[in-house]
């Protein structure tokens, strides 16, 4: 909690089918041909604007969001949206989700922030026990389909160990709520905005590694990504690698590395952790009848567990190795000790080697 002060103070009843979609628009045109090579944090920045411009019903809350918040997501808002749309709230987590609910359970667009995502904790009970049942228990009479809570996760750097962790798996457990995670810029604006307008409350991680670093072209007109569609973004015939966030790139470099040991790798990016896209991935390892999973989160009760548990339901005949678990250590995210902690290129390259030799 000190360092979040130093730096600013810091279709059953559970998940339903979108109704009717408040844009059509995809990321694979812009019908002016516009887009600009932007960051992740301005992406996200980029998607509030819209979400807030093309619904009166949207509102922005957390904690220093009326300035920018810590990575400044939330820059420019305020100013252009006023007060009453884009404020600050008291430091309490619990409450923040907890006014969420209540906003959208009155039809409204909800976007709480929480600083960062290690601190998601104090609001577990409103997310689990309010916002995953809401419909649920109320027989489908009531919702809070609006509520969607973004939250910085994982690695920096320099963070430690109360600036770093991966909480998915825990929200994975949850029926009645989804837990979506973007590896890119043009990923993060899409699924944002889809996720902001899904009919059902969405934890949205975001990749804090990845604000500044990733840089790409995103077009700038109003665009959605589909939910629950995992995406091959790397064609391969040995082994099938999958991941999600800012894993991806380090999954990417090994697979370059092991590219040149003569080993195809095919590269799934999840994006949607729940629900997930089983049958992509199923796809992809009835081919090559091997898979390596890999997260930051520690390796036990991660949700790369889940992962290799359906996997070895579904294709447990055209497995030709175990499947492999490349993920962070069971111990306390570390700070002096983070390079030893985390999921290496160089430890997913040797994983990737021992799988297809095994």
């Amino acid at each position: 909690m000190g360092f979040r002060n130093i730096i600013g103070r810091r279709l059953g009843l559970g998940l339903v089918r979108r109704r009717k979609p408040f844009s059509t628009a995809t990321c694979d045109g812009d019908g002016n041909g516009n887009a600009k090579s932007i960051n992740l944090y301005s992406a996200i920045n980029q998607a509030l604007h819209i979400a807030l411009e093309t619904d009166n019903r949207a509102f922005v809350f957390g904690e220093d969001v009326s300035f920018g918040g810590v990575f400044r997501c939330t820059t420019g808002l305020a100013d252009r949206f006023g007060k009453a749309r884009v404020f600050n709230t008291p430091l309490c987590e619990q409450g923040i989700v907890g006014f969420g609910i209540g906003l959208a359970a009155m039809g409204n667009r909800a976007i709480a922030e929480i600083q960062f995502a290690d601190y998601i904790y104090p609001a577990f009970d409103q997310i689990v026990n309010e916002a995953a049942k809401f419909r649920y228990r109320s027989g489908n009479q009531f919702n809070c389909g609006g509520l969607t809570i973004r939250a910085p996760y994982g690695a920096v750097g320099h963070g430690g160990h109360y600036h770093s962790q991966s909480p998915e798996a825990f929200f994975c457990h949850v029926p009645g709520i989804k837990v979506v995670i973007p590896r890119s810029p043009q990923q993060a604006k899409g699924l944002l905005l889809s996720c902001i307008r899904d009919p059902n409350p969405v934890v949205f991680f975001e990749p804090k590694w990845l604000y500044r670093l990733a840089v790409e072209e995103v077009p700038e007109h109003d665009y959605m990504l589909p939910l629950s569609e995992a995406e091959v973004i790397r064609q391969g015939s040995d082994i099938t690698l999958v991941g999600w966030g800012a894993q991806l790139s380090v999954m990417e470099q090994a697979c370059n590395e092991a590219e040149k040991d003569g080993i195809s790798c095919e590269l799934i990016d999840l994006k949607t952790l729940l629900p997930w896209d089983k049958e992509t991935v199923e796809a992809s390892v009835r081919k090559t009848g091997r898979v390596l999973i890999s997260h930051e989160a520690p390796v036990t009760g991660g949700f790369g567990a889940e992962i290799s548990a359906s996997i070895v339901e579904r294709c447990f005949l055209r497995l030709e190795a175990p499947v492999a678990r490349v993920c962070g250590l069971d111990t306390p995210f570390p700070l002096v000790f983070e390079p030893f902690y985390m999921p290496t290129k160089n430890k997913i390259l040797d994983a990737i080697k021992a799988t297809v030799n095994y």
